[in-house]
């Protein structure tokens, strides 16, 4: 088996690699030191018999130690290479292995009840809701967020979105009648007498600017008047024509009733009517609005409005003082709050998160599980094969020196009692 360079391998791989090689390392110390025993017991035995029981402790602990050895090494490879049936069992069955993984994560852990069981007794909402009422936890939270946010403002393609907003806006404003709505929404303003507010707005405008402005009225009607006119009665004219002015104002303003607010109400009226009724005030309407939206200007508005919303998100959302990152932090941690003390919150909140968790264990268990076997299938058997032994190999050197021993203790017993009960 061609084996990773030792530069290749993470940290941690190269230091379960060292811990295999020493404990194969006494391993096979412990082999070797029964094999130097027994020759010794055994050229020994003739001469002092106490030393039969230390050959057949030797023994039996080098049948233990090549015993557990071949039963180690046929997990990994052949023993010395050998092509011995059921040996190199993980690389000749590492497809299988990978496939009864997957069924048994996916009959053992990815059952709804199993879920559903350790989520309720996690208490998630609690506990998020105690971690995400921290400041620094939920200012990490939006900080996050942003840079997700971001990420997904600049892959979108411009020119897409433009579109979108082209068809949205041709969709939904454009191409619906305007007269209709726009005069059911002036009935119900007229006849709710919300309207009365913008005519006093602009009824003081009107006041505010005579008041400011007497002088736009000189020869504003003297100078239609005949030559011989004198320029005292100009004059006089005009003055007369900027008093007129100032009174018929002052009287709207001073009476709810007046004729003037009267007619603005009649008007409206009507306006409303014919916006929902007559097709020529519709007609004139939607000409206007086409006048309006010709095709070249929408597609300008739309990128008009993309680019000042993309640059402005950018921007909030790269300067941690922003009032939205702000706002988005102190939302998150109000949530956090919420979270730690309402208790019929934290129920809703757990339950909402059980039900999805089991609904996607149980719709999508076996699609989970077979990333274990896809993943495993695809691996190279030698690296599948080293990577195992390097997880478990150190801990199976131990079943090596474990059968050292216990061979010994075995051949030492049995030799006792055969040599007890036989002479």
């Amino acid at each position: 088996m061609t084996r990773t360079p030792t530069a290749l391998l993470s940290p941690a791989d190269q230091e379960r690699r060292r811990g295999l090689r020493f404990m194969k390392g006494v391993a096979l110390a412990a082999l070797v030191f029964m094999a130097v025993l027994f020759v010794i017991a055994f050229a020994l035995q003739e001469t002092i018999p106490a030393f039969a029981y230390v050959r057949a402790f030797a023994e039996g602990g080098m049948v233990g130690a090549l015993a557990d050895w071949f039963a180690v090494t046929a997990l990994f490879r052949h023993p010395l290479g050998i092509p011995i049936p059921h040996t190199a069992i993980i690389p000749n069955r590492k497809d299988e292995i990978g496939q009864n993984l997957g069924e048994f994560v996916e009959t053992e852990f990815l059952r709804g009840d199993v879920v559903r069981e350790k989520l309720e007794a996690t208490h998630v909402a609690a506990k998020l809701g105690e971690w995400l009422r921290q400041p620094e936890h939920a200012q990490r939270v939006a900080a996050e967020a942003s840079v997700m946010a971001s990420g997904v403002l600049t892959a979108l393609s411009d020119d897409d979105v433009q579109d979108l907003i082209e068809d949205l806006a041709r969709e939904h404003l454009i191409a619906p009648e305007w007269g209709p709505p726009l005069g059911g929404w002036l009935t119900r303003i007229v006849e709710a007498g919300a309207h009365h507010g913008a005519v006093d707005l602009g009824v003081d405008s009107i006041a505010t600017w005579l008041e400011s402005n007497q002088t736009a009225f000189t020869g504003l009607v003297s100078r239609r008047l005949p030559a011989w006119v004198p320029s005292l009665a100009h004059r006089f004219v005009d003055d007369t024509v900027y008093n007129e002015a100032v009174k018929f104002v002052q009287a709207v303003q001073a009476d709810p009733q007046h004729p003037a607010r009267i007619a603005i109400d009649a008007y409206l009226t009507r306006l409303s009517d014919n916006l929902q009724h007559d097709p020529a005030t519709i007609g004139r309407l939607e000409d206007a609005k086409s006048s309006m939206f010709d095709s070249p200007r929408v597609r300008e508005l739309a990128a008009h409005a993309w680019n000042t919303a993309k640059a402005g998100l950018l921007t909030s959302l790269a300067d941690p003082e922003s009032g939205l990152r702000v706002r988005a932090a102190k939302a998150l941690a109000e949530v956090g709050e919420r979270l730690t003390t309402d208790a019929a919150l934290q129920h809703r909140v757990d339950t909402w998160v059980t039900d999805a968790a089991v609904f996607l264990v149980d719709r999508y268990r076996h699609d989970i599980a077979s990333i274990i076997t896809d993943t495993v299938s695809k691996w190279d058997a030698d690296e599948t094969t080293e990577k195992i032994e390097l997880m478990v190999g150190r801990d199976l050197q131990y079943i090596r020196l474990n059968g050292t021993i216990v061979g010994a203790l075995a051949g030492l017993t049995i030799f006792t009692i055969a040599h007890a009960l036989l002479g």
